[in-house]
């Protein structure tokens, strides 16, 4: 196995980090069984291109950026489904002869990587990226939207039934809100990436990926994963609001929802974003 100098250490001779923070840095890394880099970026002690540039020196592989505004064929976009590029932060950059090269974020996740050359005759040829440049390129590529920043306020919701979405969303422009709406789980999970909304707020029948399984596909990528989402739901079983809390909703609704009560759930929804994650 090929010696390489660790992560932290790389960091530290940089000046980005000191010891202590490396210390704390990897106690929590353990303790959440993530690696040093997600814990150090998550927690914003180092930006995306500072991890990027230290990864790619510690596997000597070169560093690509700013690739979402290139163009990419379709046939080479295929060799890697959508929700395996986002799932594991890969994005196919351009194949020659046998060769594919490959943006990575994290080039450990080699299982992946070998998977997907085995599968079509080809050589994987790795190239580090940050999160931000990978998720931009998927965005526009495979999901067709581009990344914006919210201007405001903004809040999802994800309803199938045009009238309650509409009468959701009324509720809520009256509050000054930004409201962006989905119909189905596959649409949201994609607004969701691009448009980064603040809130969420979602049925739990919703068609495609329902409200669990879109909170689950949420919680897997940074990005998404702080965001709080609301369940709503017309069923009136305890266990299911009980359920809903045990698997980390932000907040339970029960159908239909008073203007009242949903006012002051998103609100509430709002003030603690802001005051766990500082985003806003």
């Amino acid at each position: 196995m090929e010696n390489r100098k660790l992560l932290g250490e790389i960091l530290k001779e940089r000046g980005i980090i000191t010891d202590k923070t490396l210390q704390r840095a990897l106690g929590r890394a353990k303790r959440f069984n993530k690696r040093l880099g997600a814990i150090l970026e998550e927690t914003e002690l180092i930006t995306g291109d500072e991890l990027a540039s230290a990864l790619a020196s510690q596997y000597g592989y070169r560093v690509v950026v700013n690739f979402a505004t290139h163009s990419f064929p379709r046939e080479l976009l295929s060799l890697i489904p959508a929700d395996v590029a986002m799932e594991n932060m890969l994005f196919p950059l351009k194949i020659e002869g046998d060769r594919l090269a490959l943006a990575m974020a994290d080039p450990t996740n080699t299982r992946i990587a070998s998977n997907i050359a085995a599968n079509n005759g080809l050589k994987v040829v790795p190239f580090i990226s940050t999160r931000k440049d990978i998720i931009a390129a998927i965005s526009r590529h495979y999901l067709n939207k581009d990344i914006s920043t919210p201007l405001g306020k903004t809040v999802l919701v994800v309803e199938a039934d045009n009238h309650a979405c509409t009468s959701l969303g009324n509720c809520l422009s009256k509050e000054g809100y930004r409201v962006i709406t989905a119909t189905d789980g596959m649409e949201a999970y994609k607004t969701a990436i691009s448009e980064t909304p603040q809130v969420i707020l979602v049925d739990k029948t919703i068609p495609k990926l329902d409200g669990y399984g879109l909170f689950d596909a949420l919680k897997t990528l940074s990005e998404t994963r702080l965001i709080p989402v609301i369940l709503m739901t017309d069923n009136t079983d305890p266990e299911d609001e009980a359920r809903a809390f045990e698997k980390g909703f932000f907040d339970f609704l029960t159908k239909p929802v008073k203007d009242v009560t949903l006012k002051t759930r998103v609100k509430r929804a709002f003030q603690y974003f802001e005051r766990e994650y500082g985003l806003m």
